[in-house]
């Protein structure tokens, strides 16, 4: 396989994750703030900075009156802004041309559907009331792509390559979440108790990871910031956690990694490090300095796709 084809499908597979995110991100956020136990919570322009935030563009004027149906197309549907949904979707189907000869029919129809859904939406219905409707068909063809690398495609290493890049994207937007509902958390403190530790957003932090049910099923309790952190970080059980991320990314780069012998310059050296690093952290650790964890993760994260890319993709 040339390393520009496999670089096309593990950049398909990581703007397919990131697409699902953002659109669950709006949806979560937008909806959860009309039943949040406090005035702060549910304030709008409270959740529109939020939004900004988790796409990379903090608004930091506290003064700065946000337009709603500007912030929301504009992570929707604004061809202009790089992070957007619709430039998201548009560059996975651009990645899958580029591999169209490795991919399924069944896996590239439901790519130029979903393209072309999320190109024809009415502007003027999305950012009025249409959010719910878009965000929903968003994360439900995301999940449907899923469906069909896994149903459709042979599991070889073209299903490897675009399953690195679905969970390294994975693990990536899940910090970023854990980022932006912790500066909101810091925000938005609870009614009781530990303030910031019962904040409401811990649970919109797990609604947006699709781990709420599973999260109370798992502790039996309210969700707290340790609980909900260490489910979403720690947990190598639970499908969204950083650790099964990179479990899963190890797996697969260990299915490409042909070289058996002991190299600490390879790519799967590094990532066996990180996980390894993870595997035996406290929760009690991370929760002393939140942000100083998300950093670091975020570093390590970037440092492993570009050593990816490096080794495997490089043309």
């Amino acid at each position: 396989m040339l390393a520009r084809v496999a670089n096309n499908l593990f950049w398909m597979g990581r703007y397919i994750e990131r697409s699902e995110h953002i659109a669950r991100y709006l949806n979560v956020n937008y909806f959860s703030s009309l039943d949040a136990p406090n005035e702060r919570s549910q304030d709008r322009q409270f959740v529109l900075r939020s939004m900004l935030f988790m796409v990379g563009d903090p608004v930091t004027d506290e003064k700065l009156f946000l337009d709603e149906e500007n912030v929301l197309y504009k992570i929707g549907l604004d061809p202009g802004f790089a992070f957007s949904i619709i430039n998201n979707v548009k560059y996975a189907r651009e990645n899958a041309n580029s591999a169209r000869d490795l991919i399924s029919t069944e896996l590239y129809e439901a790519i130029n559907k979903f393209y072309h859904f999320v190109l024809k939406y009415p502007v003027d219905a999305y950012v009025k009331n249409g959010l719910h409707d878009f965000t929903v068909n968003v994360t439900e063809m995301s999940a449907i792509l899923r469906g069909k690398i896994r149903g459709t495609l042979l599991h070889d290493e073209v299903y490897a390559i675009i399953l690195m890049g679905v969970n390294i994207e994975r693990a990536t937007q899940i910090i970023r979440i854990i980022n932006a509902k912790y500066n909101d958390a810091l925000k938005a403190q609870g009614s009781y108790g530990h303030k910031f530790g019962n904040s409401f957003e811990w649970t919109t932090l797990l609604k947006c990871a699709e781990s709420y049910d599973m999260m109370r099923r798992f502790y039996k309790k309210t969700p707290s910031s340790i609980t909900t952190l260490e489910f979403l970080i720690l947990n190598p059980n639970s499908p969204r956690s950083v650790m099964n991320s990179l479990n899963q990314v190890y797996k697969h780069i260990r299915e490409l990694d042909l070289n058996r012998t002991y190299d600490k310059k390879s790519t799967s050296f590094l990532v066996g490090k990180v996980r390894a690093e993870y595997e035996y952290k406290l929760i009690e650790e991370i929760e002393g300095d939140i942000q100083s964890f998300i950093d670091s993760i975020l570093d390590r994260l970037s440092e492993i796709s570009l050593k990816m890319e490096n080794e495997f993709f490089h043309y």
